[in-house]
């Protein structure tokens, strides 16, 4: 039978997201790649329960996560949920998100009232619970009335089937929007979920960071690491068919001798900070408060070990900081 570690919450610092009232550690732990159908169960709820042990009492899901079949890494998780982890419900944040496609036609994806209604039933039948604690649109739906989609959301929560609300993919403009509405509907929204990492500062150059500090609420940076570029396995050539994920895709567009030149230089800066590029990228993102936890996807103890190594050292000085935007801005 497992029994969580006695000292897991003074493994890892935690957060508070903005001004509201969520709490996230430093790190997640996301399942979008390799939980799923697939994958073996005993393997991936290793991870998953050390993660914990260690402090990570974060898991992001989506119900378009899984293969071969969609929605199958709720449903580990949800295995994992009902069994091991079913004590310690009140003290995990388990998120979800609706968006992408999950069904056939037309109410199998996107962001009508329809759709996130009935997602929102779907998910909680596969990861076994009641509620989930935050409930993400995965991305903006241009066809559908945003007050729609807002109305939709705050009502998943009235209905006690989520605790917090999120959003996901949203430019500027649009999470800014979407934030006036949840004001005026009273909805606990919480959080921006988006793609950041020291190669692509776009979430800044596109002043969506200044905006969600004015909102006071928190970002979720996913794909910290940039699909593992930024590690050691390619500090000695990237291949040009890298398979970089579509919004840090213009990374790649000075090609990859330019890239590994600069993973090089970074690795030079992480030495001297006594880390690995891995663990100076994650603490890079950590070290402006309103990167409330950065997303980690890693089905290795000894690399999830490696990643928290992190957390201790979220300090930069400015000759650093100026070095690393030298090479990535």
């Amino acid at each position: 039978m497992y029994v969580a570690d006695d000292d897991r919450y003074n493994k890892l610092p935690h957060r508070r997201v903005g001004e509201t009232g969520l709490r996230l550690p430093l790190i997640s732990l996301g399942l979008w790649h390799n939980f799923s159908s697939a994958d073996p169960l005993y393997d991936r709820k290793r991870v998953i329960l050390k993660a914990f042990d260690q402090g990570i009492f974060s898991f992001d899901c989506a119900d378009h996560y899984g293969s071969p079949e969609i929605g199958t890494s709720e449903s580990l998780l949800g295995q994992v949920l009902a069994n091991e982890l079913k004590p310690y419900r009140d003290e995990l944040v388990i998120t979800s998100k609706v968006g992408y496609r999950t069904v056939p036609g037309p109410y199998g994806h996107f962001l009508s009232r329809k759709t996130i209604l009935q997602s929102i039933d779907r998910t909680l039948e596969r990861l076994q619970t009641d509620y989930v604690d935050v409930y993400y649109a995965h991305r903006f739906d241009p066809n559908t009335d945003l007050w729609e989609t807002a109305q939709a959301l705050n009502d998943v929560v009235r209905a006690g089937k989520a605790m917090y609300i999120g959003i996901s993919n949203f430019d500027t403009d649009q999470a800014k929007t979407v934030a006036k509405m949840f004001e005026d509907l009273g909805t606990p929204y919480t959080v921006n979920q988006v793609s950041y990492n020291m190669l692509n500062r776009r979430p800044e150059r596109i002043g969506l960071v200044d905006e969600m500090k004015r909102q006071n609420r928190g970002i979720v940076a996913y794909g910290p690491l940039a699909e593992g570029l930024l590690s050691d396995r390619y500090l000695d050539g990237v291949p040009e068919d890298f398979a970089i994920h579509p919004t840090s895709k213009y990374v790649m567009q000075a090609g990859a001798d330019k890239v590994t030149d600069d993973l090089n230089k970074l690795n030079d800066i992480a030495k001297k900070r006594d880390q690995t590029l891995s663990q100076m990228a994650l603490a890079w993102l950590l070290k402006d408060p309103v990167v409330s936890s950065v997303i980690i996807g890693t089905t290795n103890i000894d690399h999830l070990q490696d990643n928290l190594e992190a957390a201790k050292n979220i300090r930069f000085d400015q000759e650093e900081l100026d070095a690393i935007d030298a090479i990535t801005k």
